[in-house]
């Protein structure tokens, strides 16, 4: 009796010493193959910063089909991953519209708060029925709160490949937001104006998004004419400048002074149309305009940063439509035709910029070719595989809608689109005669990098009774881009000094089952799981029965 009590008194103080000693020592393990439960360390040092609490909403809740209840779950596990790190991080799901008798109310609030809704089927008990889904997040901090997306979706993505994508993007989502709310010194960036460049409303989406970021600024490099040293001053006091879609040549003078920023280790983001074309001037009696080379005066400036920007139209098989009216007053009819000249462009994967994006609209854009010399160069995106350029000046004739394309001219392979240059810039004026005095001019700067696309209206949102709409969105066939998400990626890429968007780079994988291969062996499987343990329980029961018959019977 003495031996039992003190067997049972050294297990009691044991486990009691264990749990204490668990108390003060804490950790977590995480034994999937792909890490996806492990932060990095830049998402570590974004959650870490807080030192009052965090709230965290997550719009994922109520009656949920099977992915999105995958979605959800990975979505907790992920957040208590976070909460484990810093405790004011907290969170809850709920269902915004549970409860509410106005539900028509309810989501028009929510999308007024930019809030995208999702239809979804849901089938219960036999019965399939539509559901409205919010998957997304709302992150609060003292007075301001970050949106966050949850689900990411993909042109053709089947249903498992949409729950990996938004799975693979939570950790960057969540860690980027907690970057903005925690940000201390926001990082400048200048719109450059002067030659003729995108008006702010056409790109103005794409700017009110980044102010979550960063400060934006103008600089006019017309007065670069008159007061060159001001000018580089003032732009000097700026992180990074955006050239979007300039319609008029640079002047030397205006070039040397974007190579003195640039050099001096300024970042820079260049959209750039070689082809002067737009679609509205096809709407003419002929349905025809000319396409013509636009001469910006660029082509030796980026000739020293190892990139040669064609004067040609890429033609692609790979398109995005445009909607055309036919008929007259309440008879018209407004479809949606095949575009050759707006490609339809699938990234690669291989770059935090990148990775897991929606496809990306170019519209009349040109080819580029790189070459070599002593800068690193990453191409970002391409046409694809079945896509030709075609040279300029040249007519341009809406009827090409009704003439079936020659698949066998379509031979030329992929065209450079956007591409990110990185190293140590040297002076494109180095060895040459300035063209403009300086004090201090520098030769060669720093490490820095700059991305150039050949393709201004990527930054470009509709416009719809005067007011900007989300970029990426194209009113005419509801449908939606990736440009707002991939520029963005370009700006943090450009900028990020935390290597916070090299998460983008992570690879998780859900492992589901396989729907087809269950119904082919549905009826093996429920006879081995309802059979075999009758079976089992049968033999071992006449066994026990058959030994004890041996060894008690008469």
């Amino acid at each position: 009796m003495k031996k039992t009590l003190l067997s049972i008194i050294k297990a009691v103080s044991l486990l009691l010493i264990i749990n204490i000693v668990g108390s003060y020592f804490y950790t977590r393990i995480d034994l999937t193959e792909d890490n996806r439960y492990t932060l990095s360390k830049s998402a570590l040092k974004a959650v870490g910063e807080f030192d009052a609490p965090v709230i965290i909403d997550i719009l994922l809740d109520g009656n949920l089909p099977p992915e999105f209840i995958k979605l959800k779950v990975e979505t907790r596990q992920l957040l208590e991953e976070f909460a484990a790190e810093n405790k004011n991080i907290k969170f809850n799901f709920v269902n915004p519209l549970e409860g509410n008798s106005q539900i028509d109310a309810v989501i028009t609030d929510l999308q007024g708060l930019g809030l995208t809704p999702t239809n979804v089927t849901v089938e219960q008990n036999g019965k399939v029925s539509q559901e409205i889904i919010f998957p997304w997040a709302m992150v609060n901090y003292n007075n301001s709160t970050v949106k966050v997306p949850l689900l990411k979706n993909k042109l053709g993505a089947t249903t498992e490949e949409r729950v990996n994508n938004s799975v693979q993007h939570l950790e960057y989502a969540f860690a980027d937001a907690f970057a903005r709310l925690d940000i201390k010194e926001k990082k400048k960036i200048a719109i450059i104006k002067g030659n003729g460049e995108m008006e702010d409303i056409l790109m103005a989406d794409y700017l009110t998004t980044i102010k979550d970021y960063y400060n934006i600024g103008a600089i006019t490099l017309d007065s670069v004419a008159t007061n060159p040293e001001k000018v580089l001053q003032h732009l000097k006091g700026f992180d990074l400048a955006i050239i979007a879609k300039p319609t008029e040549a640079f002047t030397d003078k205006e070039k040397y002074i974007m190579d003195q920023f640039i050099t001096g280790g300024g970042k820079s983001l260049w959209l750039i149309d070689q082809v002067a074309m737009e679609l509205d001037s096809l709407f003419n009696e002929n349905g025809t305009a000319l396409a013509l080379p636009r001469n910006l005066n660029l082509n030796d400036f980026f000739f020293k940063y190892g990139v040669r920007l064609n004067t040609d139209l890429v033609n692609d098989l790979y398109f995005t439509q445009i909607v055309l009216a036919s008929g007259e007053g309440n008879s018209s009819q407004y479809n949606p035709v095949p575009w050759y000249y707006n490609p339809m462009v699938f990234s690669k994967n291989d770059h935090p910029i990148n990775n897991n994006l929606e496809a990306v609209r170019f519209q009349f854009t040109s080819s580029m070719d790189t070459l070599n010399n002593d800068y690193k160069k990453h191409i970002l995106l391409t046409s694809s595989p079945l896509s030709k350029t075609e040279g300029v000046p040249k007519p341009i004739h809406l009827d090409i809608i009704n003439t079936p394309p020659d698949k066998n001219i379509y031979n030329d392979g992929n065209k450079i689109l956007g591409v990110l240059i990185e190293g140590t810039f040297k002076s494109t004026f180095l060895n040459r005669i300035k063209p403009i005095k300086l004090d201090k001019p520098i030769d060669q700067g720093p490490e820095n990098k700059m991305i150039i696309l050949s393709d201004g209206d990527l930054i470009r949102n509709q416009i719809r009774n005067g007011r900007p709409l989300e970029l990426g969105y194209d009113k005419w066939t509801n449908n939606f881009f990736g440009n707002k998400e991939f520029l963005i990626n370009c700006l943090n890429y450009l900028l990020d000094d935390s290597g916070l968007i090299n998460i983008r780079n992570k690879k998780v994988g859900i492992p589901f089952l396989d729907e087809e291969k269950i119904n082919d062996q549905k009826t093996k499987w429920q006879l081995i799981n309802i059979g075999l343990p009758l079976c089992l329980t049968f033999i071992f029961g006449f066994l026990i029965h058959t030994i004890r018959k041996k060894k008690y019977g008469a």
